[in-house]
């Protein structure tokens, strides 16, 4: 058997991100359930899960084994299973009675691979703080909401709430480094503009260049240059929508004196030529 414990085996939270936010999915039943204490619960063996579900313990504790106990994952508060579609499982709750909130959800294309990566079981850390406490209560209850407009609350709401576990889990594999890098992804946004490089980054944070980019890439999933250029053309893109400046103008604005050279970013970028952002894509050249 494979015991996993205390240690995270989770898949990458950067990947399941990009996976929830790509895949298309539906949000199912909501519930806040108890299970009783020293009793095992075997409802999964004969007949396998037919949904995803997001699991957060909340009380107690409880063993989730899959497969046959080929894979077992300690619950208790705090603790966070994602996944877990057409699995066999067994739950052994512990001494005390084993709470926990559960969303069922399931991707509407199986085959593709963002949904077969948040159909499998990952392991998460998320604290019972208000904040996860405020997303369940908010999530059972728009549950019961009928109509199409109800169900889209639930899955805004969900998509909050693993936002937040995801967001959790980042700052627990990088708790060394969480508070500098959460001041990096400030200090960006605000000086995109700016002739940023990583040796000026990495000085701000008492860092080499280096360390300072493998830092901030395992944190944000991307180089600290990558992120400082998305965020020159989100913003760009932000500035030709409203229709009122020329390429050459939001060039300018984002920190690019020679507008050719940001139109070919621009392009790499979004997809896009700047000149067919806005006024309906009239532009035709980046002056």
């Amino acid at each position: 058997m494979k015991w996993i414990g205390g240690s995270n085996l989770s898949h990458h939270y950067e990947e399941l991100a990009e996976a929830f936010e790509q895949a298309p999915f539906q949000v199912h039943h909501v519930y806040r359930t108890e299970l009783e204490a020293n009793h095992s619960y075997r409802g999964h063996i004969e007949r396998p899960t037919t949904k995803c579900a997001l699991i957060i313990a909340l009380s107690g504790q409880a063993r989730f084994s899959f497969h046959g106990g080929e894979e077992s994952y300690e619950m208790f508060p705090g603790k966070v299973l994602l996944g877990g579609l057409h699995v066999q499982l067994e739950i052994a709750v512990g001494d005390e009675p084993f709470q926990y909130f559960l969303v069922h959800y399931l991707p509407t294309e199986l085959e593709s691979a963002e949904a077969k990566l948040i159909s499998k079981i990952s392991y998460l850390t998320c604290p019972i703080d208000g904040m996860t406490l405020q997303l369940q209560e908010q999530c059972a209850e728009v549950a019961a909401s009928p109509g199409v407009m109800g169900k889209l609350e639930k899955k805004a709401i969900f998509f909050r709430l693993i936002c937040h576990v995801l967001q959790s889990e980042r700052v627990l594999q990088n708790r060394e480094s969480a508070t500098k890098m959460d001041d990096a992804i400030q200090f960006i946004k605000q000086h995109y503009m700016e002739p940023l490089t990583l040796t000026q980054l990495g000085l701000r944070y008492g860092m080499k260049a280096k360390y300072f980019s493998y830092l901030f890439a395992k944190y944000v999933g991307i180089s600290p240059i990558d992120y400082v250029i998305m965020q020159r053309m989100d913003k760009a893109y932000e500035w030709l929508l409203t229709g009122r400046v020329s390429v050459a103008e939001a060039a300018k604005h984002v920190g690019y004196a020679d507008s050719y050279y940001f139109s070919r970013l621009f392009k790499k970028h979004k997809g896009l030529p700047p000149s067919k952002v806005g006024m309906n894509g009239k532009r035709n050249r980046p002056s």
